[in-house]
């Protein structure tokens, strides 16, 4: 989605330099401080060639009146003050330094941590609509480039700001009309900077947006990189990844060719400027209206103002690919989360979920997946859900724990609607094993310690207590560094029944109200499917379980089942009724009974 270009966007970090308002400030008193003592050696050294040149005059005129003495300690006495003028602006530049920079460096933290709370409290649908890659440049590159907006333009802007209203004054008070001349080439490049503005912001847009492009790519590569080397097609996403490149290269070079062409045109400005001081000057000299000196002050001046308007070009493009990031982040910033929060703390102990005539559609896709659902779990009850693959088994658990909200229809905690509750507080009612596991890039001991609610009071003992329950102790210690292996990305050290098991392990540590296990059992053979399933029936007598899968003999501690066909509930009941009524959980036993399966082999 192309942004909307505004000039406003930048607005939005109004209220983190207020925060910072007192380091500002103070930034501003050291810029000031700091260009003074840049100005003042100017007239400094307009006095020193004054007094040179009377001193030859005078030498020539009438030698043996001259006092040397005298003319030497006058120079030196200059010489010193500009040296110590010299000292003093470093100082205060250091320290203009240590305040805006800084300062821009703090602000960087505060919108970082602004941006990833924000993700964290964003739904389900935003993270499937958004690619990884980008998510992440828009967290790292874009907020970089703000913060050069925050540090660097507003420090060089303020310096230059201040160093001109100083400069402007000192060289009107020095000679009106010599100062005329010299800004003649002024209007010239503000006009200059504003029609480049508009188009170093677009073709800023544009960059970052090739930027982000790179960055989904090079994230879903080495993600599916097993994917890719297995199937040999490492030449085609070699090229697909020279075409994303090659679109960056240019459109980071279409911006590199305007600043190249706006960067000489300032220092052509510039140089203008100089030649106007030197030779005007001169005919001024020449009809004595002007000292000598008073050219070298004007040159000085104009050198001052070298770097500070120079910069604009690149001052500007930094502003305008600020203005393009921060664009970018309001996006995000300003896209709210589908599911309005809640107050409802659910009652401890309690716990009887009801789905009342549900439907749902996935916002994102707009596909179907649920129709008219209605059942009931209760606590320290076991339910099974089956079905074909995409009759909306997933979904209901994705609506359990509210990931998404109903299209139609409600779902109710102990009674509650829950949009009424908290969804932190929600959250903690269930544990949960998605059908695709992750693992985090960490020891198996802290994978497993992440499910309990303060992971740091989590004991070892839990730890391997969780890790018996799913069946994973035996394989852990065959590892030499047992529960402190090391995982590599998303647990791919592992295989896939061990990387189930360490999910549910990680489910196990901490007893919530209700156990969700969405085909968290599909990788592993059956002996351990049965092994898992008898802990989980000791466990049902403190929570409820819901057993999601197509594989009936992972709900074989089920008491009741539901059965769903194309997002409907076609069936609901005891395992013993449904083989009665000979329907589709019938049709299910039947394809998957030993014998059925022998004969087909």
């Amino acid at each position: 989605m192309q942004p909307k270009i505004t000039m406003n966007a930048l607005a939005s970090l109004n209220h983190y330099l207020w925060k910072y308002r007192g380091r500002l400030a103070l930034g501003l008193l050291f810029v000031i401080g700091s260009n003074l003592f840049a100005v003042f050696p100017a007239g400094l050294i307009q006095e020193s060639i004054d007094l040179v040149s009377e001193y030859l005059k005078e030498l020539k005129a009438n030698p043996s009146a001259m006092d040397k003495q005298t003319f030497f300690d006058a120079l030196i006495k200059l010489a010193g003050l500009i040296f110590l003028f010299a000292l003093c602006k470093g100082i205060l530049l250091f320290m203009v330094r240590q305040t805006i920079i800084i300062t821009s460096r703090w602000i960087e933290y505060d919108l970082k941590n602004d941006v990833f709370a924000h993700y964290q409290n964003m739904d389900l649908g935003f993270f499937r609509r958004h690619a990884t890659g980008d998510l992440m440049n828009r967290l790292s590159e874009d907020i970089s480039n703000v913060r050069m907006y925050l540090g660097p333009v507003i420090m060089y802007g303020l310096n230059t700001l201040v160093l001109f209203v100083l400069v402007l004054g000192m060289m009107l008070k020095t000679s009106p009309f010599l100062t005329l001349l010299v800004f003649v080439p002024m209007p010239i490049l503000s006009a200059l900077v504003y029609l480049v503005n508009k188009r170093i912001l677009s073709q800023s847009t544009r960059v970052q947006e090739a930027l982000s492009s790179i960055s989904s790519f090079v994230q879903e590569f080495i993600s599916g990189i097993r994917i890719v080397k297995a199937y040999g097609r490492q030449p085609e996403f070699e090229n697909r990844f020279e075409s994303q490149s090659e679109l960056y290269r240019k459109e980071a070079v279409r911006l590199m060719v305007i600043n190249a062409v706006f960067f000489p045109l300032i220092l052509l400005l510039i140089g203008i400027s100089t030649v106007l001081a030197v030779g005007v000057g001169g005919w001024e000299v020449y009809h004595e209206r002007i000292s000598p000196g008073v050219i070298a002050e004007f040159i000085i001046y104009v050198n001052l103002l070298t770097w500070p308007v120079a910069s604009l070009g690149w001052i500007t493009s930094i502003w305008q690919r600020a203005e393009a990031s921060q664009i970018r982040i309001n996006e995000f910033l300003e896209t709210k989360s589908s599911l309005p929060e809640g107050r409802l703390l659910p009652t401890e102990g309690a716990f009887e979920l009801e789905f009342h005539s549900v439907g749902f559609v996935y916002p994102e896709t707009g596909i179907r997946a649920l129709t008219n659902v209605s059942f009931k779990l209760e606590k320290n009850q076991v339910l099974g859900i089956t079905g074909k693959t995409g009759s909306g088994k997933s979904s209901i658990a994705l609506l359990m724990m509210r990931f998404y909200d109903p299209t139609e229809g409600k779902i109710t905690l102990n009674g509650e609607d829950l949009r009424s509750y908290s969804l932190s507080a929600l959250r903690s009612v269930f544990s949960f094993v998605p059908q695709d596991v992750f693992l985090f890039s960490d020891t198996i001991e802290n994978n497993i310690r992440f499910g309990a609610t303060d992971s740091m009071k989590a004991s070892q003992e839990d730890v391997i207590q969780a890790s018996v329950m799913a069946g994973l102790h035996e394989n852990v210690m065959e590892f030499s560094e047992a529960y402190q292996t090391r995982l590599g990305e998303r647990g791919v050290t592992l295989s896939g029944g061990q990387k189930q098991r360490s999910s549910i392990a990680r489910a196990l540590i901490q007893p919530s109200p209700c156990l969700v296990l969405d085909d968290a059992l599909s990788a592993v053979d059956t002996s351990t499917e049965r092994e898992v399933l008898n802990h989980l029936k000791r466990l049902n007598q403190r929570s409820a379980i819901v057993l999601i899968s197509h594989r009936l003999s992972t709900l074989q501690p089920a008491e009741r089942i539901l059965v769903l066909d194309q997002g409907q509930a076609v069936e609901f009941g005891p395992p013993s009724e449904l083989l009665q009524a000979k329907g589709l959980y019938w049709q299910f036993f039947e394809q998957q009974s030993p014998s059925r399966v022998a004969d087909s082999e």
